[in-house]
């Protein structure tokens, strides 16, 4: 089965690029494509996402599909061979650990200066080329999108390469509001450093994790800011 060996969590930081088996679909892959799952002292699973918690534990492929079958198919107890209950709501779990971890890791960039928000200041970074990736809130105006993303079509076109500033839509204003407080943003960007990385990591993983295709505009919503 697809399990790893109890260690601690230094031990297993050293070992994250060998590959591990996904106990759903038996395919490998390396940790920054799963998610470890552990079982907690009373006996239920838990998502390890930053793969520090001790003790024995199984990967699942980074896909909610995925997560709800290995709890649908009673996988976990299997996989790490103890009576660990998988709670239904594990998969939607999964998700809110993940928005938590982007909005985070947000935070933090801002606080190093790889993170801004504002129309005009994505515009910029763009075009100057200091943009690793764009987010969008959901509900936002598709002018402000069109506008945005006209600017990346140009860097885009200016740089004769097929690499393209990729645009992530994944909270609501309104969730926003929530995660972010006085943070919270329409239009924002990533700039390039170790902690910009970071976020368009974490936010790839969510999406990843949501099977979600990102959109390049939207409809009517509110207005950028």
């Amino acid at each position: 089965m697809a399990v790893d060996r109890p260690e601690t969590g230094m031990t297993r930081k050293k070992d994250d690029a060998s590959e591990r088996t996904c106990i759903v679909t038996r395919e490998t892959g390396t940790p920054d494509r799963l998610i470890r799952f552990v079982a907690a002292p009373d006996g239920s699973v838990v998502p390890d996402l930053k793969r520090e918690l001790p003790g024995r534990g199984c990967w699942v492929t980074a896909s909610r599909a995925a997560v709800d079958k290995a709890v649908a198919k009673k996988l976990f107890a299997r996989a790490l061979k103890t009576e660990a209950r998988a709670a239904p709501a594990l998969g939607a779990e999964v998700d809110r650990l993940l928005v938590r971890q982007v909005a985070g890791m947000m935070n933090l960039a801002r606080k190093a200066g790889q993170f801004v928000s504002g129309s005009a200041k994505v515009d910029l970074a763009i075009r100057s080329g200091e943009a690793l990736a764009v987010f969008h809130a959901v509900d936002a105006a598709a002018d402000g999108v069109r506008k945005i993303d006209q600017a990346r079509k140009a860097w885009h076109l200016g740089m004769e390469t097929d690499a393209e500033i990729p645009a992530f839509r994944l909270f609501s204003a309104a969730e926003m509001d929530e995660l972010m407080g006085q943070n919270a943003f329409i239009h924002a960007c990533a700039l390039a450093g170790q902690a910009g990385e970071g976020v368009v990591k974490r936010a790839t993983l969510l999406e990843t994790y949501r099977g979600v295709i990102p959109q390049e505009t939207g409809g009517a919503g509110r207005t950028s800011q």
